[in-house]
């Protein structure tokens, strides 16, 4: 079977029944891995497709929003965007100011400014659920690809946590 979107195109399960879709999708001067899974087409609605492709289509205000959560998370020294950056700092040592784009005199801003975002994986089986609809993974260097953070949002396109892949 298979599952037809007007953005998405024909969705073909696999043999297990799960659906898959993948796009690189420009944003600014960057290109972003963006998946659509789910493990079972049957649990995939019309609506969690429409809401994907609108958070696909606004992905430049779902990363703002993502930044800014981040920014939220800077003054707690328990978050994980916190640990975060003193590991990129301790890591990176006098090599971090090579890969950040502006440099305020703020580290922790500047850090989370020069965040990549790797990749948005759409998880449409979750929509309406208290599981992430969506998760954001960001990276300083795009090699170092064990030191990420990730932002996971509900289906309405709210950020419901950071955390490190660790």
């Amino acid at each position: 079977m298979a599952i037809e979107h007007d953005f998405f195109g024909l969705l073909e399960s696999g043999p297990d029944g799960s659906i898959f879709w993948s796009e690189n999708v420009e944003l600014g001067d960057q290109s972003v891995t963006v998946d659509l899974t789910a493990p079972d087409q049957d649990d995939v609605s019309a609506d969690a497709l429409d809401i994907a492709a609108a958070m696909v289509s606004s992905l430049e205000a779902i990363d703002d929003s993502a930044r800014n959560a981040m920014l939220a998370e800077v003054d707690d020294r328990t978050s994980e965007v916190t640990e975060y950056i003193l590991q990129q700092q301790a890591t990176l040592g006098d090599e971090l100011d090579e890969l950040l784009v502006d440099i305020s005199g703020d580290v922790s801003v500047d850090i989370i400014r020069s965040l990549q975002l790797m990749s948005m994986t759409i998880l449409a089986d979750e929509h309406g659920g208290s599981d992430p609809f969506a998760v954001l993974e960001y990276a300083l260097d795009p090699d170092a690809t064990d030191d990420v953070l990730l932002v996971n949002l509900a289906s309405d396109g709210s950020v419901q946590s950071v955390t490190s892949a660790d």
